[in-house]
């Protein structure tokens, strides 16, 4: 995990879709950034402090945002 990046969301899989893990724990799977804010909020994390593009809350492996395939 990296320092600052409770989040991880990993590089896409053959069927496009992204795991999006906390700590250890895979809370989901996204196949867009509107899944990645969903799970978020799920998990807990209120929607107005989820900003993708935050690389203190967010790491994005594989790609960033833009990469679903």
């Amino acid at each position: 995990m990296a320092k600052g990046a409770p989040v991880q969301v990993l590089p896409p899989s053959s069927e496009g879709g992204r795991p999006v893990v906390l700590g250890n724990v895979v809370l989901g799977v996204a196949y867009d950034p509107a899944d990645v804010v969903d799970i978020l909020r799920q998990a807990g994390i209120e929607e107005a402090v989820i900003a993708l593009d935050d690389r203190r809350l967010i790491e994005w492996q594989g790609g960033g945002p833009d990469a679903w395939h």
